[in-house]
């Protein structure tokens, strides 16, 4: 795998040559292409003119920023030029942050770090004074065409991580919605559903979760291809819990957690695939 980004971490005085190699790894997706109904043929997308009707030309074409409905202030090349940041090879860590006090809604894409030639020694110096401090190193990345990123390295196992992070201002607010209170949650009730949670805890195994709708997908375009029928079972809208019956269903759900039965009926739920079930006929 090829670094996409070569530069030098910083924090106080210290330089650690890095490189920046992607952390994750795009799913297998199930890509489609648009078809004319009457005879499969693909469609083909053009640039019309919503004026005239006419097809335009990538050479007449610019960019606009719309202020107001209807209205543009046209960019040049130059003027994304005068935007850009300098481009940089640096990150510079400003601020360490405890790991707790960070919303992980500010948190993106992942990337490792790794220590370029020479940078070993300060690499794990500064791993393990960020494991042993729990803190987030804070700091601003320039990469790809100039794009300026909000950055956190932290650490996991052996490696330093980069986390490419939102803005402030990109978050939604949760003032602005009504969440219910505390107070309405009886003492016994809480109890109950701690002990439910406490029944139902297992350590995490990334691999027991699969993208089931992809299967089902793949497996209706196989019985599709070998010109099977498809037949859809639309599932029923779940009901909520009614109060009344909120004690019932705790003790209920602790019952079975706590049989062979429960068991069973936990690893049935955990399979089923969350959207529409379908048949191949």
């Amino acid at each position: 795998m090829r670094p996409i980004w070569k530069g030098a971490l910083s924090f106080g005085l210290v330089n650690i040559p890095v490189q920046l190699y992607s952390a994750i790894r795009a799913g297998e997706r199930v890509s489609f292409r648009l078809l004319h109904s009457t005879d499969n043929s693909p469609i083909r997308y053009e640039r019309v003119c919503q004026k005239d009707g006419a097809v335009v030309p990538w050479d007449d074409i610019v960019k606009g920023y719309e202020y107001t409905k209807g209205k543009f202030v046209v960019l040049t090349d130059d003027d994304f030029k005068a935007a850009a940041l300098e481009s940089s090879k640096l990150i510079e860590i400003m601020d360490f942050v405890a790991n707790d006090e960070i919303d992980p809604r500010f948190f993106e894409t992942p990337y490792y770090l790794l220590p370029s030639k020479g940078g070993e020694k300060p690499y794990a110096l500064l791993r393990e004074a960020i494991r042993n401090t729990g803190t987030v190193g804070i700091g601003k990345i320039t990469m790809r065409s100039n794009s300026h990123h909000l950055a956190g390295v932290k650490v996991i196992g052996d490696s330093l991580v980069l986390e490419i992070m939102r803005f402030a201002d990109e978050l939604v607010d949760g003032s602005t919605f009504s969440f219910p209170a505390a107070e309405n949650v009886r003492p016994q009730e809480l109890q109950m559903a701690e002990q439910l949670i406490g029944n139902l805890t297992e350590s995490f195994d990334p691999a027991k979760y699969t993208d089931d709708y992809r299967s089902n997908l793949m497996r209706i375009i196989r019985a599709k291809m070998k010109g099977k029928k498809i037949e859809v079972e639309e599932p029923g809208e779940p009901e909520a819990t009614a109060v009344v019956d909120l004690m019932a269903r705790l003790q209920e759900s602790l019952a079975q957690g706590k049989s062979p039965r429960g068991d069973k009926a936990r690893k049935a739920r955990n399979a089923q695939p969350a959207r529409s079930r379908r048949k191949t006929a």
